[in-house]
């Protein structure tokens, strides 16, 4: 069978068989990786978080911990974030604001009261032991079969008594080919249990990490913070674009009408003066035409109106000074709400990357997969981006929450950075 690409060649569709293969090898993978993540991160944030609190009532924990838990919130986005990318599973992140500026003593116990802390702390010792062993579970059931056809190459001579494979005691070669027909048979059977067993970590994980009974409680709250959010954005885009057009075009325009007045003046007693004015007055048009068009474009590209989301992206990345690869996978168009927020957002992340990462590449990645439109936007700089307030990313995320979007960020210390924007979308 072959399909059709968007260049308009065919490919042949891999078997099923080899699908299969790749994604339980895949499935290994990903579960060794989340067994060194897992237990040692889970354990590291537990223990930090216990002793960080029980130092609260002698006043040291009023101190350390914010930044502890802050590092937690860090460990379970980034949990979040492989969820999403390695198993499907969507897992809300909300936490409840904090004032700017809040004191040790503020933001501690903010934090504390903050339902996702305690939501954290059910989950750690979880992830820590159940969700090891899924994880592991993953990698094994490829692994294992693995031993018995090495014990029927000749690795059970290795043993002077019998040696146990599953329930075939190996003692001999005959024996040993009978613990290859069972690793074969458990090779088959890991085919599916390997994948089921990376997608119920995930699913363990999203279950501890979403906020359960209260899932409607934090919906609402959630709504309404980005409800208010979006009308402080709108009153203040209005409010530029009344001081861009007051300061900018309308202050051309003024300048050029009084130019034409003195024009009509000068026009019989110094024509070659009347000339200079009149092409003043023309470059004063011509100016206050390109700051329209900006302002225009401020407020809706014509190319995203046009032509849509992913040229639009194309677009922004060829104004911008360092090289920028946009793949795009998009068989339709969304509605122009969530294509004007996702134009947006993608800019201003590709602005703060510019601006501080010191990146000399960038990758942004646009698809649209099970009802949910994904951008992610990824860079080679010094890493270390956080969402917090003061920071562009923070408007990134209030901007998405409009729509019920998400934000994840993993930006470890030396890079590379990775912002993932998700909006939960139609395409037409």
């Amino acid at each position: 069978m072959s399909i059709d690409t968007k260049s308009g060649t065919r490919r042949t569709r891999p078997p099923e068989r080899t699908t299969r293969t790749r994604g339980m090898a895949l499935a290994a993978v990903r579960g060794l990786a989340l067994t060194f993540i897992s237990l040692p991160g889970a354990v590291l944030c537990f223990c930090l978080t216990l002793v960080s609190v029980a130092l609260v009532p002698i006043g040291v924990g009023i101190v350390t911990t914010p930044y502890v838990l802050t590092g937690v919130r860090m460990f379970a986005d980034w949990r979040r974030l492989l969820a999403a990318e390695w198993g499907g599973v969507r897992i809300q992140r909300a936490y409840r604001p904090l004032p700017e500026g809040a004191n040790p003593w503020t933001r501690t116990f903010g934090m504390l009261r903050d339902p996702a802390t305690w939501r954290y702390l059910r989950w750690l010792p979880v992830d820590m032991t159940a969700g090891f062993v899924t994880a592991l579970l993953a990698f094994a059931l490829v692994v294992y079969p693995l031993e018995g056809f090495t014990l029927a190459a000749g690795l059970w001579r290795v043993w002077d008594d019998t040696y146990w494979y599953g329930f075939v005691p190996v003692s001999d070669q005959t024996t040993a080919l009978y613990a290859a027909a069972l690793g074969a048979v458990l090779l088959v059977a890991a085919a599916w249990l390997g994948p089921l067993a990376l997608r119920a970590h995930f699913r363990l994980t999203g279950a501890l990490l979403g906020s359960g009974q209260t899932e409607l409680a934090e919906r609402v709250r959630v709504l309404t913070e980005t409800r208010r959010d979006a009308v402080d954005t709108s009153a203040a885009e209005l409010r530029r674009i009344e001081r861009d057009l007051h300061d900018g075009a309308q202050a051309r325009l003024v300048a050029m009408g009084m130019d034409l007045g003195t024009v009509e003046a000068l026009l019989e007693k110094d024509p070659g003066k009347a000339r200079e004015l009149l092409a003043q007055a023309r470059r004063s048009s011509a100016d206050a035409l390109t700051e329209l068009r900006e302002l225009v474009r401020g407020i809706h590209p014509p190319v995203l109106a046009e032509r849509g989301l992913g040229d639009a992206v194309r677009a922004l990345a060829l104004r911008l000074p360092v090289a920028v690869e946009v793949d795009v996978d998009l068989p339709g168009r969304a509605e122009a709400p969530v294509e004007s927020a996702a134009y947006f957002a993608v800019s201003e992340v590709l602005t703060n990357a510019v601006k501080h990462s010191g990146a000399d590449r960038i990758w942004v990645d646009v698809h649209h997969r099970e009802g949910n439109l994904r951008v992610s936007v990824t860079d080679n700089g010094r890493g270390g981006a956080v969402i917090g307030a003061g920071s562009g990313l923070a408007g990134v995320e209030r901007r998405l929450g409009t729509f019920d979007g998400v934000l994840a960020v993993s930006s470890p210390a030396g890079g590379p950075t990775m912002v993932t924007m998700e909006i939960p979308c139609a395409l037409s």
